[in-house]
């Protein structure tokens, strides 16, 4: 009978550590995947055209087919993942700092909290895709401009939950303790409450690059971002709405099932780092 507990718990234990090494593997893997897109878009720096070659359907030899000037679709797919995953890392590199600070801004008294949930519920009020093309054309358009309509619209959630966290995280007995010790504010903040919101800043920006890789997308296809001569998926995507009539399907099919796949892979990543860093759910 108790050979039989032991057994049971010790099959009980390799079940948990299965999901837990297979949450590992699916993050590992993401990552390869978007890390190979990355390097190998920066390498493809000029594609040749070659107009004998125009419009040819996927083969072996073009994988995603030719677009009107002969060049290959494959590598102006990767070319243009690239650079959106670069300006998402930027964008969301500032929409991640704007959070934090936001957050332990709040953190300082009730005047403070109360400004920083009037500013998060004025960001949050206006149309998205119109605050971030007017923040474009604000900073000249361009790749500049695509990374602060990015990066400078997008905090508002995880502000919204760093904010909810110290909330929670001031009701502790600690920080009581040290505001009658007279430790100021900012101390406070970075050295009892930064630490505690490590993980949700991490989850926070992982979840963030999809919606940055997106919208980067979709303000350049509607032509307020990336300038025409870019690799952009959103330039691509674009320019393909003029052949799409002709049966030229693969000129817009390919990139944007490239995308999609590259977002759903940071979702996948997202949700992953969540469960390892929850407690409830880390040893599962």
């Amino acid at each position: 009978m108790i050979k039989k507990k032991t057994d049971d718990k010790e099959q009980w234990f390799l079940f948990r550590a299965n999901l837990r090494t297979k949450t590992i593997i699916i993050i590992v893997l993401s990552a390869i995947v978007i890390v190979s897109i990355l390097i190998s878009g920066s390498f493809i720096k000029e594609i040749p055209t070659s107009f004998v070659n125009a419009n040819q359907l996927p083969s072996l030899e073009h994988l995603f087919g030719t677009d009107w000037m002969g060049r290959d679709m494959f590598q102006r797919t990767i070319a243009g993942l690239s650079l959106s995953l670069t300006v998402g890392f930027i964008a969301s590199a500032v929409s991640t700092l704007i959070s934090v600070i936001l957050g332990l801004f709040s953190s300082f008294n009730r005047f403070t909290d109360e400004i920083v949930a009037g500013i998060i519920d004025l960001f949050g009020s206006i149309p998205h895709i119109l605050l971030i093309i007017l923040v474009s054309i604000m900073f000249g358009g361009g790749t500049m401009g695509v990374i602060m309509g990015v990066g400078l619209t997008h905090w508002t959630p995880l502000a919204r939950v760093l904010r909810s966290e110290v909330k929670e995280i001031k009701t502790k007995e600690y920080i009581h303790l040290s505001e009658n010790l007279g430790k100021s504010k900012i101390w406070i903040a970075v050295k009892h409450l930064l630490p505690l919101l490590i993980s949700q800043i991490i989850v926070g920006i992982i979840l963030m690059f999809p919606h940055a890789i997106m919208h980067e997308a979709a303000i350049t296809f509607l032509g307020f971002g990336l300038p025409p001569h870019e690799p952009a998926i959103g330039v691509i995507l674009a320019e393909s709405m003029n052949y799409l009539s002709s049966g030229y399907w693969w000129l817009a099919f390919y990139p944007g099932m490239s995308l999609l796949i590259v977002v759903l892979l940071f979702d996948f990543i997202g949700e992953s780092v969540e469960k390892l860093l929850n407690p409830e759910t880390a040893q599962e």
